[in-house]
């Protein structure tokens, strides 16, 4: 095995599986811009390694990520049009990533899978996740838009637009499998091996076979115009960050006053309780 520590995660290989592991488990292995960058290098890492043939992302601790950091956003506050485009552009070309990779790519997911990090684990081949793990997209709560609008293409319409427009935050790992978003359910001492154990099944096929397979399996989606769709999405995004929603800038300075708890109260509060 070798490893590179970075500051934000760590990249093993191990067998010819690379893993990148989220490691910043104090914020929930938020996902802020040096995260991502080192993410990218690693990516590069794994693709150019002849001995690496599949590619697993994980998280530290209990989680696997709580998507793209806030309290990033709230310290450096970025506003307008010019500064957002590049925070999105990074953020959005580093989750594709893992859809591009021409090797197969596996999210083994414990915890909470979020926002951003939801929108990784879409792009992933394969996610696998444990009994405890959950999912959502709770951007448009706090006034904020999708940054990879991936979910339609995963799970249908109307499904997505359940989750998305509801704001859901709670997709339990079961109700994922069945709407597709995860493969399947491990158990949660199983989980690492279980992604390991795929990825040398993966890898001990001809990878220049995988490749064009996946280029091919990703074409089915593609010719029907998905990256297309994901770029005006991601340009949606843009002006509504960039514009700032009155939602998105209340909850920030509540945060900023106050704490992302006590935003997390204030955004949950003005939502009625699902009956019992």
């Amino acid at each position: 095995m070798k490893a590179t520590t970075f500051g934000k995660i760590i990249y093993e290989v191990l067998d010819g599986v690379a893993r990148l592991t989220l490691n910043r488990p104090a914020r929930t292995n938020a996902l802020d811009q040096d995260m991502l960058d080192e993410i990218n290098i690693a990516m590069d890492m794994a693709e150019a390694d002849a001995a690496v043939r599949a590619v697993i992302v994980r998280g530290a601790g209990t989680a696997f990520s709580s998507g793209f950091d806030l309290k990033a956003q709230m310290e450096t506050q970025p506003t307008g049009v010019t500064q957002w485009r590049p925070l999105l552009r990074n953020d959005f070309d580093t989750v594709m990533r893992f859809w591009h990779c021409p090797k197969p790519t596996i999210a083994a997911v414990r915890g909470p899978c979020l926002a951003g990090a939801c929108e990784l684990a879409l792009a992933c081949d394969m996610t696998i996740a444990t009994e405890d793990a959950f999912f959502g997209e709770p951007e448009l709560k706090f006034g904020a838009g999708i940054v990879v609008m991936l979910l339609p293409w995963i799970v249908g319409p109307k499904i997505a637009k359940e989750i998305i427009l509801m704001g859901e935050d709670r997709v339990s790992a079961r109700r994922a499998v069945e709407i597709g978003m995860v493969n399947r359910l491990v158990a949660a001492d199983a989980l690492d091996e279980e992604a390991l154990r795929i990825g040398r099944h993966m890898g001990a096929i001809e990878p220049g076979l995988v490749k064009d397979t996946k280029r091919a399996l990703n074409l089915a989606l593609e010719r029907q115009g998905m990256l297309d769709a994901l770029e005006s999405a991601l340009a949606i995004d843009l002006a509504i960050e960039g514009a700032g929603s009155p939602d998105k800038i209340a909850f920030m300075d509540i945060a900023r006053r106050e704490g992302l708890k006590a935003a997390l109260t204030w955004r949950d509060a003005r939502f009625p309780k699902a009956s019992s």
